[in-house]
């Protein structure tokens, strides 16, 4: 009965703080200022470049060359901030706001360890996350078992925010697929430098909530075993959007408005119905499941929680169903108190999908 209880409770929270945070007056909802164009049709296919089948992206992804300041150094690690211009395709750079255009990292590394023989993981941002101060307390404790912490700035968050964007709530629908697509790129470069350049034997991915389900992307579309490992995430932004939480503080009236023209019939006017099933089917393009399966699942560790106000059991289900091999772990709590009570189960997930890889052989 008490287990029933703390579940409600946990699940009661994650709507209580999505009130607070996001259904007040106080602030502005999701997609305020519509698709990001009047031509629907532009957009769509502007959404089918963004995600592209895996067979079309090239390997390996483009160069980046970070440039690398020391925050701080102690005995046994050290901090490096790094940025690099945004690898995307000029068409999409040219889409991105010009604060986004300029990628950000933090770099946690242990000292006196031969990168070829130390693993490291990149962390992506989930909704919110505008530093990298949460980020590097879930990967310091690593540092032990010579794991590194990779922490990407997201496009539209943090310095990379446009200006006429106020916190997380990104201003079109075009924006949260930009995000993405860029998370993507910027991640499949890194993880490359990682083990091109800097020559680590084992890399991982590894994200939060929209985070997660961005390592998820990352992870089916890289060309060698990586561990994946996606953390309270859903397995497409359907849900959340549509069917969760945000669908309570998305600007349907302005979709509705922007919508208008390019979905009305010469006599009919355009229903909330329609914008809402025509939201469903551009966010249906971010579904995981529809992408490869990751060359090694079995380094795949999905981390969801048991009371999740945000993200439904089943959502997290079908993405394992369609990566066979793959493993669920599941954690007491909703999907804000997870955030703050399972870093350990967070930790453990990565240490074992990284231990669950080979180590890369390097050349003599």
């Amino acid at each position: 009965m008490v287990s029933v209880n703390l579940g409600v409770l946990h699940y009661v929270l994650d709507h209580i703080y999505c009130t607070i945070l996001h259904r007040t007056k106080i602030g502005t909802p999701f997609f305020s200022k519509g698709w990001g164009g009047t031509n629907l049709e532009l957009l769509e296919r502007m959404v089918n470049q963004l995600f592209p089948n895996a067979a079309s992206l090239a390997w390996p992804p483009a160069v980046i060359k970070p440039a690398w300041k020391t925050k701080w150094e102690t005995n046994n690690a050290c901090l490096k901030e790094g940025s690099f211009v945004t690898p995307c395709e000029e068409e999409l750079v040219r889409a991105l706001p010009p604060e986004s255009r300029t990628a950000r990292v933090a770099f946690l590394v242990p000292k006196y360890v031969p990168a070829e023989k130390m693993a490291c993981v990149v962390h992506l941002a989930g909704t919110g996350d505008h530093t990298f101060e949460r980020r590097l307390r879930l990967g310091a404790p690593l540092l032990k078992q010579n794991i590194a912490t990779m922490v990407l700035e997201s496009p539209y968050y943090g310095n990379r925010r446009p200006r006429m964007q106020r916190g997380s709530k990104l201003l079109c629908v075009s924006d949260l697929l930009l995000l993405g697509k860029a998370t993507i790129d910027e991640s499949r470069s890194l993880l490359h430098w990682l083990e091109a350049e800097a020559g680590f034997s084992k890399t991982g991915i590894c994200g939060l909530s929209m985070g997660g389900v961005h390592a998820a992307m990352v992870g089916a579309l890289h060309p060698t075993p990586v561990a994946t490992l996606p953390f309270l995430a859903p397995h497409s932004a359907v849900v959340p959007f549509c069917e969760g939480l945000y669908q309570h503080v998305t600007a349907w009236d302005a979709l509705k408005e922007d919508a208008s023209h390019p979905l009305a019939k010469c006599n009919g006017e355009v229903t909330l119905e329609q914008v809402k099933e025509k939201l469903r089917s551009v966010l249906s393009l971010t579904d995981v499941t529809k992408f490869p399966v990751p060359k090694d699942p079995n380094a795949v560790i999905f981390v969801a929680a048991t009371d999740d106000g945000y993200i439904p059991k089943h959502s997290v289900l079908e993405l394992q169903k369609a990566w066979p091999g793959s493993e669920v772990r599941w954690v007491t709590g909703g999907h804000v108190s997870s955030f703050f009570l399972h870093g350990d189960a967070f930790r453990k997930a990565i240490v074992d999908g990284l231990n669950r890889l080979s180590w890369r052989k390097t050349s003599p």
